[in-house]
């Protein structure tokens, strides 16, 4: 059993490497904050859905439904922002905005996870934890 020292940067990578090799799903190690990721994806139109899915005597795992326009995937690319090492915090107004808008940040805030467009909207700041395009 490997060790993941960003479990976060790991369940973006899956991702990002499933939709470049044309998978219909992508799976990995279930954690709240993956939860609220993948939801957060599924709202703005990323991945068709997602699910935890528990064998039985084994860990939970959260699957991924990525999304397709013909052949084109639905991401095109995910950047990690805060990094174990090098945590970055940014305040309601200076949340970024990915690609002039075509993108979308991830936040976790005192409020919960959620993207930099409602941030900004409820005035919060917090860690800047991907950018998705």
């Amino acid at each position: 059993m490997s060790v993941v020292t960003d479990p976060i940067a790991d369940f973006l990578s899956r991702i990002k490497n499933a939709s470049r090799a044309a998978k219909t799903e992508a799976l990995a190690p279930f954690s709240r904050i993956k939860a609220e990721i993948a939801r957060i994806l599924q709202e703005e139109g990323y991945v068709w859905s997602y699910e935890v899915v528990t064998p039985e005597g084994g860990k939970p795992t959260i699957k991924v439904k990525l999304k397709y326009q013909g052949r084109t995937p639905a991401i095109t690319d995910v950047k990690r922002v805060s990094k174990p090492g090098l945590r970055q915090y940014v305040g309601s107004d200076e949340v970024p905005k990915v690609l002039g808008g075509l993108g979308i940040s991830i936040l976790s805030t005192p409020k919960g996870v959620m993207t930099g467009a409602k941030a900004r909207r409820a005035k919060v700041g917090g860690e800047l934890l991907a950018q998705i395009w």
